[in-house]
């Protein structure tokens, strides 16, 4: 049986990665009781007896968690920003070339951000065949329901006297320094950060990310995009499907999903790449699951919904 603590398992990704969790038979939970939740004695103790460890935390906080294992056996998942690019962490994106054996011998993955995920699926295997550029300057639009900004974003959005500016889509990031961006360059392998354009709107989770593409810019077609998916992504949670609804791409179709689709849209000038699936599903903790099933040697998708 494996032994398995969720350190931050009152967060929104906590919550959902114990929620599918919950009914698996070769899984062992910890769970600490309310008044040691945030115990540095009691989450020690439980951080050191687990086999696999979610921090599911706040940048600084998972860092320190991180410091506070001593337990050279124990495999940490982690869902923060703060270990995305450090040399000594694997990325946790198995869809991507020889990450899936990266993490199936690894001790620390770092989680991918939502936003990046989207990104990172769209446009690493492109750069890799060679079809955009390392040096290419990309835009990418993103559009995703509020669980994406936590609880508090959350009750903002559900309460009944909220502000009426939250009935229509908010754009934010405006400074271009958002906290993906890093990941987003690093695993695709690209010299500059795309522009990039988050959006919150009125819907409590799925995620729509949007990279055009001009044909002039490339060095292929949109059927060379095509025929780089349908090769990277036969196993896993991420799937090439070139589907939409009668003309429309609705941003929350794979909400509850864990899994992601991979689609290609436009002419022979301007192409779309979109990337859809829920920002709390292979954005966040079914990705963290997917994670921990291969450390475990299950079939990736146990407990999840694809």
């Amino acid at each position: 049986m494996t032994k398995v603590f969720i350190d931050g398992s009152a967060g929104t990704t906590g919550l959902r990665i114990r929620e599918r969790l919950a009914d698996r038979n070769d899984i062992e939970l910890t769970v600490l009781p309310e008044e040691l939740r945030k115990d540095p004695d009691a989450r020690r103790a439980a951080l050191n007896a687990a086999d696999i460890v979610f921090l599911c935390l706040p940048d600084a906080a998972s860092i320190e968690a991180v410091s506070m294992i001593e337990n050279p056996n124990v495999a940490v998942i982690d869902t923060s920003t703060a270990h995305r690019t450090a040399e000594s962490w694997t990325y946790g994106f198995p869809e991507l070339a020889g990450k899936r054996e990266q993490i199936a011998a690894s001790k620390r993955i770092a989680n991918p951000g939502c936003h990046a995920s989207g990104f990172i699926a769209l446009v690493a295997p492109l750069v890799e065949a060679g079809i955009v550029k390392k040096d290419a300057r990309l835009t990418c639009v993103s559009l995703t329901g509020y669980s994406g900004g936590g609880k508090k974003m959350i009750a903002e959005y559900e309460n009944e006297e909220r502000d009426l500016l939250l009935g229509a889509p908010r754009q934010y990031g405006l400074t271009q320094n958002h906290k993906h961006l890093k990941e987003m360059a690093a695993l695709c392998h690209l010299t500059n950060a795309p522009a990039f354009c988050p959006i919150v709107a009125d819907f409590y989770s799925g995620m729509e990310v949007t990279v055009p593409l001009f044909a002039g810019d490339i060095n292929g077609s949109a059927e060379d995009i095509k025929r780089v998916y349908e090769e990277c992504y036969r196993r896993g949670l991420v799937r090439y499907e070139n589907e939409s609804e009668e003309g429309f791409l609705s941003a929350g179709a794979f909400s509850g999903k864990d899994s992601m689709q991979v689609s290609v849209h436009g002419n022979e000038d301007r192409i779309l790449l979109v990337a859809r699936y829920d920002n709390l599903g292979k954005g966040a903790s079914g990705a963290a699951i997917q994670n921990m099933n291969i450390l475990l040697g299950v079939d990736e998708t146990t407990g999840l919904e694809v």
